[in-house]
């Protein structure tokens, strides 16, 4: 009875006991996993995970990936990321806005130019991880566009 009292509290619904007795055929078993599974979803903070998704979103677009690291070798005017990642000033400025607007870089005026960097050494480190998954093959293969 206590348990079914603590898992109205949790985030998973309590039909869920029902729902994993159904998939896994064993209704004590069920009822252990779907505890396991509130007591995990109760220290999730919805909050957290939208920033963290937010993060991802900036990182998840090819240009970006490039700005960052080219950021990662240091301070960058934006006149000289757009050149090198050959897209117009407005094109470059909104990428830039994004990754200033999840944390991962900042934005220093200098005169009528703006130079930026990468925000800590935490993205550094989240290139470098990326960098490693993709060596040890953890990734799809990339689609060629040619036809």
């Amino acid at each position: 009875m206590l348990l079914r009292v603590i898992l109205k509290m949790s985030c998973v619904p309590e039909e869920a006991v029902n729902r994993m007795a159904r998939l896994i055929g064993d209704a004590d078993k069920a009822e252990c996993k779907v505890e396991k599974l509130r007591s995990i979803t109760s220290k999730l903070d919805e909050n957290d995970i939208e920033m963290e998704a937010e993060i991802f979103k900036a990182m998840s677009d090819p240009c970006r990936l490039k700005i960052l690291s080219l950021l990662r070798e240091g301070e960058l005017c934006v006149c000289e990321i757009m050149i090198a990642v050959d897209r117009p000033q407005s094109s470059t400025s909104h990428h830039l806005s994004i990754l200033k607007e999840a944390g991962l870089i900042k934005e220093r005026k200098d005169g009528r130019w703006s130079r930026y960097r990468l925000s800590e050494g935490a993205v550094i480190e989240m290139l470098n991880l990326i960098k490693i998954m993709r060596q040890a093959g953890i990734h799809r293969e990339v689609p060629s566009n040619d036809i």
